[in-house]
């Protein structure tokens, strides 16, 4: 009933403020889904392969759009900062830099897999999420430790398999058009002499979603 999803939406978005994030319903009309944004995961970022959320283990853009259409309401997630680094400089930033960012990273991804399941108990069986970056709940990804040809096999070998969700990006939503769909405004992170990684400020928003009926 419409009510009982209004009541659970209402729910959901408070138990995300109370996790720190910034919580809007949308309809899924709004989501957008396109074919360039996994060429960027493909070309341009160094985890690609070495992750079970990230191509080319994440879904295609085609199967993501058909999935997405499969329901009407959802909830996006703002998640404003990097928690612990308020104010951060390009030396700060070590040369990898994905372990620098790993509060941030489970702080997105932990409150989507949270009220994803917690739609899920209250009985929006459909609830669905996507996180965002390359996942970080072991230090090294079993699909980055095998040496082989890259398979979606290496999937049953996961140590998380319960919290691991495909990065919105790394399925082919472009987060930017569905975050300025909802109204928020992202935009690129400046990085020193546009060094990979080397960003030259903090103030960073990042956006995760939950699909809900």
């Amino acid at each position: 009933m419409k009510e009982d999803l209004d009541e659970e939406i209402e729910r959901l978005c408070s138990l995300a403020g109370e996790k720190g994030a910034i919580a809007k319903r949308i309809r899924t009309s709004e989501i957008v889904v396109a074919e360039w944004v996994r060429f960027k995961c493909r070309y341009g970022c160094k985890g690609y392969a070495k992750h079970l959320s990230c191509p080319p283990y994440a879904p295609m853009p085609e199967a993501t759009e058909r999935m997405i259409r499969e329901y009407e309401t959802a909830v996006l997630l703002r998640f404003d900062g990097v928690p612990g680094h308020e104010t951060v400089t390009p030396d700060e930033i070590p040369e990898d830099f994905h372990s620098f960012y790993r509060d941030l990273i489970i702080w997105v991804n932990g409150t989507v897999h949270f009220i994803e399941k917690t739609a899920f108990y209250d009985g929006f069986y459909k609830a669905f999420g996507f996180g965002a970056y390359p996942c970080i709940f072991c230090d090294e990804c079993v699909a980055e430790e095998g040496a082989g040809p890259v398979d979606e096999s290496t999937r049953r070998l996961c140590r998380h398999m319960d919290l691991v969700r495909p990065s919105m990006e790394a399925a082919g939503i472009d987060v930017f058009a569905t975050a300025k769909n909802a109204g928020w405004l992202l935009s690129t992170i400046p990085c020193r002499d546009m060094e990979y990684g080397k960003i030259i400020h903090g103030r960073i928003r990042s956006v995760g979603l939950i699909l809900i009926e």
